[in-house]
């Protein structure tokens, strides 16, 4: 499995429709209230505001930016390929495990690739005017690391820098965007689908310094005007992320006490995000064990310095715990 959400796939093979299955393989924000989606037919039939300047200033309040220093994209990944084609330097350092893009992009845009191991080799040298990868807190373990040593070091050997920041705000850690200004190759890469709950809303955004925005610009009108009104509001509402912070710390100390509590995993790595990576040589089995009541979770093969005996899950809500741990009784 190489991304998670695969529920069209498994609800082929179980016969069954695809909300009948509990996916825990999809790291999205557990609390999704209903939208009320309320627009206007000039919404619909009229251009955007090509710069999107209501959205970017909304943006720009909420991370303590300025409206120049963020560029606006059709979902993370898209900003992803746009920035690494970009960049002219071939050598890139991929601090993994981490999301699988980062390494499709810097080969379609032709780069030589190198990995570090960061859980067992995190001090390794690099090259200096490198391009260095780092998602922060990490994936598939959500480790949250304090990278005011390293960023130091990639300063100092003049490295281009690209953090993934997608998962920060779950539990409210620091973050490096006060440095875009400071630091002019320093790039932050943001999902807004995670925390705000909307994989469906494709809008994604790369936080730079403003004299890099021209050479990363996406295409007029890349995202849509509906999705525009939808995150506007979602990030305007205070009450939403109040409501998601309490939840999720709840939820996820429920999700680790039933893995603990089965009595199946020799390793559970503790997480500062919205999921929770363990260990078990019965993985395979345990998989199909879980699908066959109807539950996905993430397997991790297909991350670096893993394997096949490492699953994810992330945090749900009651009654799919519920039902998570009656399966792994």
């Amino acid at each position: 499995m190489k991304h998670g959400a695969n529920i069209y796939k498994y609800a082929k093979e179980l016969d069954c429709e695809p909300e009948e299955i509990i996916d825990f393989s999809s790291n999205i924000n557990l609390y999704q209230p209903e939208a009320e989606l309320k627009f206007s037919n000039a919404v619909i039939t009229k251009y955007a505001d090509s710069n999107y300047s209501e959205l970017r200033n909304t943006i720009a309040k909420q991370y303590r930016l300025e409206s120049p220093q963020i560029s606006l994209y059709n979902g993370a990944t898209a900003a992803i390929y746009t920035l690494l084609a970009s960049l002219k330097q071939k050598r890139v350092y991929l601090y993994a495990p981490l999301y699988g893009e980062y390494e499709k992009a810097a080969l379609a845009s032709g780069k030589d690739i190198y990995k570090i191991n960061r859980i067992e080799d995190i001090d390794q040298e690099i090259d200096a005017k490198s391009i260095v990868i780092f998602v922060n807190p990490s994936t598939p373990e959500g480790s949250y690391y304090d990278l005011d040593e390293l960023f130091l070091m990639w300063k100092k050997k003049k490295c281009t820098i690209i953090l993934d920041e997608s998962f920060l705000e779950f539990e409210g850690l620091k973050s490096l965007r006060n440095q875009v200004q400071d630091y002019k190759k320093l790039y932050i890469i943001q999902s807004f689908s995670k925390f705000y709950s909307c994989a469906g809303v494709r809008i994604g955004a790369i936080f730079t310094h403003e004299k890099n925005s021209a050479k990363i610009a996406p295409p007029l009108w890349n995202i849509s005007s509906l999705d525009v009104e939808f995150l506007k509001g979602r990030l305007e509402d205070e009450a939403f992320k109040t409501k998601s912070k309490e939840l999720h710390n709840i939820q996820k100390a429920e999700l680790l006490t039933i893995l603990k509590d089965a009595n199946i995993f020799d390793q559970i790595v503790e997480s500062d995000a919205n999921f929770i990576l363990v260990h078990t040589p019965n993985a395979e089995a345990l998989f199909e064990r879980l699908l066959a009541h109807k539950i996905l979770v993430r397997t991790c093969g297909s991350f670096d310095y893993l394997g096949n005996e490492w699953l994810r899950f992330a945090v749900k809500d009651k009654a799919s715990h519920e039902k998570l741990k009656a399966a792994l009784g």
